[in-house]
């Protein structure tokens, strides 16, 4: 393919949004500012917010009429968004891009040469987690270390590019998506990893390649990063139960740690106060302990306020997944009406 954009295949850009103004209009920008040859279109679907995230849509479809739209998306869960999206959408390329993150520069173009060269039905790169103040950038090395995440494909820049079970966004043939009924808006996270597991089950190439890049806007707070991962550990345990074969030593370590600790915690406490040999019991939160604060004393490239919390960041990530895990969903919290979050 040449710049002659008759030659470029027109993309539509998805991007569900809710309680993000203070993201909205960097993640919009970043897509425009891609320069993508081709024609591009931007469809928000914007979900009912506590701040002015509508409001701020509005004025970026005013700021760039013919280019940006707004889809209501009254549900506010993020796989309805998408496929209110998809449904608007023109082209027969979808990029999923989120209000919580900002594409890096020729991501599009990059992506949709991938998709050429590869034949795949999806392609996406890494979760370039980036923070602003010293706990978010703490919160990001965890997402970017093997003892943060477990070494997903997704989060590691080193990663090789190839056939992958899962990728960060994507970048997706329309007609593949539209083919499964699109996001399971019954999975009110994870969605992307339930998607691309049918997208490969009917014979489909998921392609991860680190030349792809988004900018990953991380929790800013503990309460807020103990929330996203106690749900998302809650629904990952839902695609286990949908999709048994999906279960791996990565995602069965985080409830295993959370009842080894807890069990250990109580035998110690026991044995401490019987004076008996269940003392032993201690040696599992310690141990745990001297793990995270020795991962976090090797970590290399950040500043010493980050290094000082992310013991503590390593931590909740590990101990809110794993109980989020071991927890799990029942009948009626798989349709509650909460807000959802990205997943991991």
């Amino acid at each position: 393919m040449d710049a002659d954009s008759t030659t470029w295949p027109g993309v539509s850009v998805v991007m569900p949004v809710r309680n993000e103004e203070p993201h909205l209009r960097a993640a919009v920008e970043r897509v425009l500012d891609q320069r993508y040859p081709g024609e591009l279109e931007l469809i928000m679907a914007v979900g009912p917010s506590e701040d002015d995230t509508a409001g701020l849509a509005e004025r970026l479809v005013a700021e760039h009429p013919g280019t940006v739209a707004v889809v209501d998306n009254p549900a506010g869960r993020t796989p309805a968004g998408l496929n209110l999206a998809v449904a608007r959408a023109r082209h027969d390329i979808v990029v999923r891009v989120d209000g919580h993150g900002e594409l890096t520069d020729n991501y599009i173009t990059t992506a949709v040469e991938l998709l050429q060269r590869t034949g795949a039905v999806n392609v996406g790169g890494v979760m370039d987690a980036h923070g602003r103040t010293a706990f978010e950038e703490a919160v990001a090395t965890g997402y970017n270390t093997r003892l943060g995440l477990g070494g997903g494909t997704f989060h590691l820049e080193d990663s090789p590019e190839g056939p992958a079970d899962t990728v960060f966004l994507g970048v997706f043939r329309k007609e593949a998506l539209l083919a499964l009924g699109g996001f399971d808006e019954g999975m009110h996270r994870a969605q992307d990893w339930e998607l691309n597991y049918r997208l490969r089950q009917a014979g489909g190439t998921v392609w991860f390649s680190p030349k792809l890049k988004v900018t990953y806007r991380p929790r800013s707070t503990p309460r807020a990063l103990a929330k996203q991962f106690f749900e998302t550990g809650r629904w990952r345990r839902e695609v286990i139960r949908r999709h048994p074969d999906t279960a791996s030593v990565r995602y069965l370590a985080a409830p295993v740690a959370v009842t080894g600790i807890a069990v250990g915690t109580v035998l110690g406490l026991i044995g401490s106060a019987t004076r008996s040999w269940l003392r032993i019991g201690w040696a599992a939160p310690l141990g745990y302990a001297a793990i995270i604060t020795t991962g976090s004393l090797l970590v290399k490239g950040i500043s010493p306020a980050a290094r000082a919390r992310l013991p503590f960041v390593y931590g909740t990530m590990h101990l809110a997944w794993g109980s989020g895990f071991l927890v799990g969903l029942d009948a009626d919290q798989r349709t509650e009406e909460e807000p959802d979050e990205p997943g991991l």
